[in-house]
């Protein structure tokens, strides 16, 4: 940290009255932002550190394909990227409608930092297997998605005087997710980098699966959804009982995303015999009428996430050096390939065994 955002920092907490608090740094993730725990008599607060220089431009809410891939990846994605009116607008929106997502306790979202509620170190990561029930848990989480599902939420939302639109997961960002298996897994670590043949036929069949996604009303999708950052809070109620941890990247889209991004966890085995009744559940408590789509839908949104999240884990290995993600892509490649089995995916099942079987052979290590 400069010495400048050492200062700006010190402000912050000051005018929020935090200037005093003890300092607990936590552990880094796979974003650019960093958290501090602080401490201060019997009480506790979370400082989120979020320069805004730190990655690539935002999407304008009218910026086309062509507009988005100039601008960069975050752009492409629809990524939030350092920009904190996005987390504190969605916070606030969440919060009021009874989830429980950080209460943000002051902002300055322009410096970027935020100071949130500290809801505690109880991932339901930690804590399974253990004393509590894997799939009572899971249905509690389950049943937090459908209740979101079925919530409204405005076209943006807003923090200190700025708005942050909620914008479509549209089949552009869809794309250029599902294209970091290319760039990433098959050429930097399986070194076998599709022709331009290959890579047009991929993306005609993505184009194809992406239209079994409309056959359902949208709704917000928090699109990191999964047991690490989720936190069991047994005294609070009702959906109260999850917490909230990431959320930043939300955009409007197919509610099948999270559910596949809670159930295919990247990082810890769900037991398998879950599965079917944790879909279930969802699409009783969210309402959904089309049974059958909605499992298309999943299945293509399984294969989607996990094409991506293997990209994702060779890319922060390879260009970040955090080595450690390349322990994950068994698991990502089990996931992907299960996916792959159902009658919906049946053209990228064939262009996987054609261009990439590396993934089947990473997916039995």
């Amino acid at each position: 940290m400069t010495s400048e955002r050492k200062a700006a920092m010190t402000a912050f907490l000051s005018a929020a009255g935090w200037g005093d608090a003890t300092h607990h740094p936590l552990p880094g993730d796979a974003s650019t932002r960093r958290y501090i725990r602080l401490e201060r008599d019997d009480q506790r607060a979370m400082l989120m550190d979020a320069p805004a220089a730190a990655e690539a431009p935002i999407c304008p809410p009218d910026a086309g394909p062509q507009d988005r891939a100039a601008l960069g990846y975050n752009a492409v994605a629809r990524l939030a990227g350092s920009n904190l009116t996005a987390f504190a607008g969605l916070a606030d929106a969440l919060c009021e409608r009874g989830f429980s997502a950080p209460t943000v306790l002051a902002s300055d979202t322009q410096s970027g930092f935020l100071l949130l509620e500290d809801l505690g170190d109880d991932l339901i990561a930690r804590l399974l297997p253990g004393d509590l029930h894997e799939g009572t848990l899971y249905a509690k989480a389950v049943d937090v998605l459908a209740a979101i599902y079925r919530s409204s939420f405005p076209d943006a939302v807003e923090r200190d005087g700025e708005a942050w639109p909620l914008l479509a997961y549209d089949a552009t960002a869809l794309m250029a997710e599902a294209d970091l298996f290319l760039d990433w897994f098959l050429d930097k670590h399986a070194g076998a980098a599709p022709d331009a043949a290959a890579r047009d036929h991929w993306r005609e069949i993505w184009t194809r699966a992406f239209e079994r996604l409309d056959h359902c009303a949208p709704g917000l999708v928090l699109r990191d959804f999964h047991a690490e950052n989720l936190i069991y809070l047994p005294e609070r109620e009702g959906e109260g009982e999850i917490g909230l941890l990431d959320f930043q990247d939300a955009l409007i889209g197919h509610p099948a995303y999270d559910l596949v991004s809670l159930i295919e966890d990247a990082r810890r085995n769900v037991e398998r015999k879950l599965a079917v009744p944790l879909k279930a559940r969802f699409v009783e408590k969210a309402g959904i009428e089309d049974v059958a789509g909605f499992d298309s839908a999943y299945a293509v949104l399984g294969a989607q996430r996990n094409a991506k999240i293997l990209g994702i884990f060779v890319r922060l290995a390879v260009r970040d050096g955090k080595a450690r993600y390349l322990d994950l892509l068994p698991r990502v490649a089990r996931h992907f390939v299960a996916d792959l089995q159902h009658p919906a995916l049946m053209p990228l099942h064939m262009w996987m065994k054609s261009h990439a079987p590396q993934v089947f052979a990473e997916a039995h290590k």
